[in-house]
């Protein structure tokens, strides 16, 4: 199994820049963290829903954000970077660790990795039910949906900073196209017995995003040394 740490960030650029934003995302934006030690690589996403972008960074584990190379990356942004990033809208920050990675049998993680849609589900869960949660999300809900040959690959993490919501938990669910929400399996997931006795609690309420894979990154730190 991988285990690594990501970094979950959206943003939304107005449409008369939108050039502009796709342009200084994937020349610079990406490139420079990509450049820095620990950094895996990077993937892009279109949302399905409101115009906004994603995008999910690897990385070796938290301590890569706290570094010297990532501080100097943050602390000292072009004067591009600093309008982009004051002007776009819906940003989201989320960054965990993994809680585990599901493939289907004969399925790499690579091949899953760059899959043509992303499916982000989030959950703010009270510490003292983490155990019922994650218990009916493996053996129940995870096994259920990859009935469907085109539920690729589940990842879950375990969030422990980000903004603005104070979310928990995130599973990126990677799939070979959408119509597997709408497939036997899901819907089978869904009316489990055991997912009715969760959704009976008043924090059972997450959050669903839609996303067309547009474009991966690798690290480049080693091909510079």
């Amino acid at each position: 199994m991988k285990r690594s740490t990501i970094l979950f960030s959206e943003m939304t650029p107005d449409a008369s820049w939108e050039q502009e934003f796709h342009d200084w995302y994937n020349d610079e934006h990406i490139p420079v963290r990509m450049a820095v030690k620990g950094f895996q690589g990077a993937r892009r996403y279109a949302a399905s829903d409101n115009g906004g972008y994603l995008a999910v960074y690897e990385m070796d584990g938290p301590d890569v954000l706290q570094g010297p190379a990532y501080a100097e990356v943050k602390g000292k942004p072009s004067e591009l970077t600093k309008r982009m990033l004051s002007e776009v809208k819906g940003f989201t920050r989320y960054t965990g660790n993994t809680y585990s990675v599901k493939c289907q049998p004969g399925l790499s993680y690579e091949e899953a990795l760059d899959s043509p849609f992303l499916y982000s589900v989030l959950f703010r869960v009270p510490a003292d039910e983490y155990g019922d949660f994650n218990n009916w999300y493996e053996k129940d809900h995870v096994p259920t949906l990859m009935e469907c040959e085109d539920w690729l690959m589940v990842r879950r993490f375990d969030v422990f900073d980000g903004h603005p919501e104070n979310f928990t938990h995130l599973a990126l669910h990677h799939l070979r196209d959408l119509s597997a929400l709408d497939s036997d399996a899901r819907a089978k997931a869904r009316a489990s017995d055991w997912r009715a006795l969760l959704a009976d609690r008043t924090w059972f309420k997450g959050t669903y995003r839609t996303f067309r894979h547009m474009r991966s990154f690798e690290s480049t730190h080693d091909k510079q040394e």
